[in-house]
């Protein structure tokens, strides 16, 4: 039976893969993008997971019971896993799937997270981590704590996020349709593995699944759901110790979770191997390190308490939910800054050092750039004075990753950034160019293949070309409107 595991992690890691299902990026979007679409997603998987739950309780099939809530662990660990996830890249799942994708900073990331979670659960910070859980309450639950049953809170829940999805659906088809990929696959292939996942449809199967691992992990003992923590955690300790006993249904499930989303990688064409620059290396140790403090404080990472403890309505799964988004908002604000591009208008300016007049554009480029590598070079950029290059040349570099094309043309270079990166130094570059002027984006965040055309349907650009360069790169030209 542990095999099940292996086999529900695998489908599990090929849909989010294929979905681009992340609750970093969910959560961050409501700060950053201004939009509750992705936070949606997550509230179906909660619904789907309520009812689910709800059925096979009361059907004896399981005993599904919230976990004791220790409020100061659960707020303190939910602030710093929610920081942690924005500067590892991505949330728990996310962390494991895209490593599938060949993402080394996310492999970084992962092993500081097994390592700080094994030391929180087993090794030199338990008495740190029991100190905080000390001060809990003896109410698990919010049906507990009315004395009334669950039904009557996951179907009013169910309606809510029903109502709620029906609304962004519409939004959605009322506004332009995005730009696409053109396919190559036909049939089941192209759906399967080319064309992009409905963010609605990838969460009922996130949800689905979720019910579906109930049963199946307490046929081999554990009596418990999708989890991510303890089981990276385990798989570490299996790896150093050889325990057999952290050889289980959980840590089954995250290996799997590893294998599906390295399949769906490889099927789809977005799978490379691709290693950070010294500035990201650094975010994924030390966001790691916080994913595992963070998620042991609190009971459990965006899954266990996101997925998992709220759709049992528990207080230890929507407080660390809550403290989460706090943690992931502060880590936008610290860390999710773009590059400051101060160009010059469509008409070059005279550079005041140059009398003769030769044509010039003056750049102000006075921040150091967040995770966009400098022209294609590889080397993050520490800081970057006031330049002035010629805007004659088809190859002049304006800024980190700018470049004039051509009149009216540019260049943005963001390959090698972790997302949402991509989407940030686009908009930003964009600011300061003309109706009519284009921005040609280079990247290789898988995210930003939703993302980029996403924000330009949104906000009124023109694609004017979208196609892949190879294994997981692609350009896309937008035209700003």
């Amino acid at each position: 039976m542990l095999l099940t595991g292996l086999a529900l992690g695998a489908v599990l890691g090929f849909v989010m893969q294929r979905g681009r299902f992340c609750v970093t990026g969910m959560i961050r979007d409501i700060f950053t993008q201004k939009t509750w679409r992705g936070f949606n997603a997550l509230l179906i998987v909660i619904a789907v997971h309520a009812v689910g739950l709800a059925v096979l309780s009361s059907a004896g099939i399981i005993d599904a019971q919230a976990d004791t809530f220790a409020p100061l662990a659960v707020v303190i660990g939910g602030v710093i896993f929610g920081m942690g996830i924005i500067l590892a890249g991505g949330c728990a799942s996310g962390t494991w799937y895209r490593s599938g994708e060949g993402l080394v900073g996310s492999w970084i990331a992962l092993f500081m997270y097994g390592v700080s979670a094994a030391a929180m659960k087993s090794g030199v910070l338990t008495g740190f981590s029991d100190a905080m859980k000390s001060w809990s309450f003896e109410a698990t639950s919010v049906q507990a704590s009315l004395g009334i049953s669950v039904w009557w809170l996951a179907i009013p829940f169910a309606a809510l996020v029903a109502g709620l999805t029906a609304y962004f659906l519409k939004q959605e088809k009322a506004r332009p349709q995005m730009a696409q990929l053109a396919p190559k696959k036909q049939g089941l292939a192209h759906l399967l593995a080319e064309k992009p996942w409905h963010f609605y449809s990838t969460a009922l199967i996130v949800g689905l699944l979720g019910v579906i691992a109930w049963p199946l992990s307490a046929a081999t003992g554990r009596d418990s759901g999708l989890g991510i923590t303890t089981p990276t955690s385990d798989t570490l300790r299996f790896l150093v110790s050889g325990d057999s006993e952290r050889l289980n249904w959980g840590t089954l499930l995250v290996l799997g979770l590893l294998a599906g989303s390295f399949v769906a990688a490889k099927v789809s064409g977005e799978f490379r191997v691709r290693v950070p620059d010294a500035t990201q290396s650094v975010r994924s140790v030390f966001g790691g390190l916080m994913m595992g403090v963070g998620a042991s404080l609190a009971g459990g990472c965006t899954v266990g308490n996101g997925m998992v403890q709220t759709s049992l309505f528990g207080y230890q799964g929507w407080v660390a939910l809550a403290f989460i988004a706090v943690g992931v908002w502060l880590g936008a604000k610290l860390w999710l800054k773009p590059a400051e591009f101060a160009v010059a208008g469509s008409e070059p300016e005279l550079d005041d050092a140059d009398p003769h007049g030769s044509s010039k554009v003056t750049v102000d480029f006075s921040r150091a750039p967040q995770g966009i590598l400098d022209g294609g070079s590889g080397v993050l950029t520490a800081q970057r004075p006031v330049v002035t290059v010629d805007s004659s040349s088809s190859d002049a570099t304006l800024a980190s990753g700018l470049r004039v094309i051509e009149p009216g043309r540019y260049a943005l270079d963001t390959l090698g950034a972790v997302c949402p990166f991509p989407l940030i130094e686009a908009k930003d570059a964009m600011k300061h160019l003309d109706s009519g002027e284009e921005l040609v984006i280079d990247f290789d965040c898988t995210q930003a293949t939703d993302a980029i055309p996403r924000w330009a349907a949104v906000d009124g650009h023109e694609v004017t070309n979208f196609e892949a360069t190879g294994d997981a790169g692609w350009t896309i030209s937008v035209k700003k409107g």
